[in-house]
This record gives C-alpha cells, structure tokens and sequence, in this order.
C-alpha cells in the first residue's frame, strides 16, 4: 500500500475500496446540482479531489461497469492519465452512449480511479528489430481465421 497526498474539497467522504482485492476506488460527483447529459453529449465532472503521486506512479481513470452496462455512460478517454506532477482537481471526461438523457445526481459514483506503477522508455533507435511469428500483423491479425 502506498500513502497518497490528497485534498478533498467536497462534501463528500474520501474514496475507498468497496473490497478487499478491489483494484480501484470509486471517484463521486462533487457538483452542486443534477447534471444531465443527452444522447451522445459529453461533459467534465469535478470529483473535489487533488492528490500528489509519487513519480513513478499514476492514476488511471476507468468508466464504472454498472453504469456503462445498463446506462451506456462511460469515460470518454478511457483510461484517463493523471500524472505524478499535475495537482488540480481530478475531473472525469463522461459521456453518454445511450439513446436517453442520463441525469448523474450530486455524489454519484461516476467512474474508478486504479494507482499503477510506470517506468518511462529510453528509446535505442536501431535498424531492425527481432523476428516473431506475428510479425507485422495488425489489428485482428490474431483472431479468427
């Protein structure tokens, strides 16, 4: 486990893991009011909370599975990067999929936040690389035949 610097400008509790083996916790809504997106419209959702990782870590936003699953809500960038060295207040990139209006109410659970570790490339430009079976096979190169 490692200790997260956070702010909480909410009035919301902090966000924990519903879980023992849960890899993420759940990010809330901190707006004043309902907020209710169309069809296909897309919005920025304050969740309150700053927080400072460590370099070497970052925190992914991901879409909720219930609400993506039986509302057709979901992360519009999924996953969303939070990096080590940005302090302003996380927000959450959400956007509707269905065909009706979704309204999101003041404290919803609206998307998971998962800690991971990085490391960041060095690149070595060469001129070849090693050989494999797939080779240059692209997209659904590995699928049904």
């Amino acid at each position: 486990m490692i200790q997260v610097p956070v702010q909480n400008g909410s009035d919301f509790k902090l966000p924990n893991y519903e879980t023992i083996a849960s890899a993420g916790v759940d990010l809330k809504a901190a707006i004043n009011e309902p907020l209710t997106l169309a069809p296909l419209e897309r919005g920025i959702v304050g969740t309150g909370l700053k927080i400072a990782l460590p370099e070497g870590y970052e925190a992914q936003v991901r879409p909720r599975s219930g609400l993506a699953a039986k509302h057709g809500i979901t992360v519009l960038n999924a996953p969303g990067t939070i990096d080590a060295d940005y302090r302003g207040e996380i927000g959450v990139i959400l956007v509707n999929l269905s065909n009706e209006s979704f309204t999101i109410q003041p404290g919803e659970r609206i998307a998971q936040l998962v800690l991971a570790k990085y490391e960041q490339i060095q690149w070595e430009l060469t001129e070849s690389l090693s050989v494999t079976d797939r080779g240059e096979g692209g997209f659904g190169s590995t699928g049904k035949k």
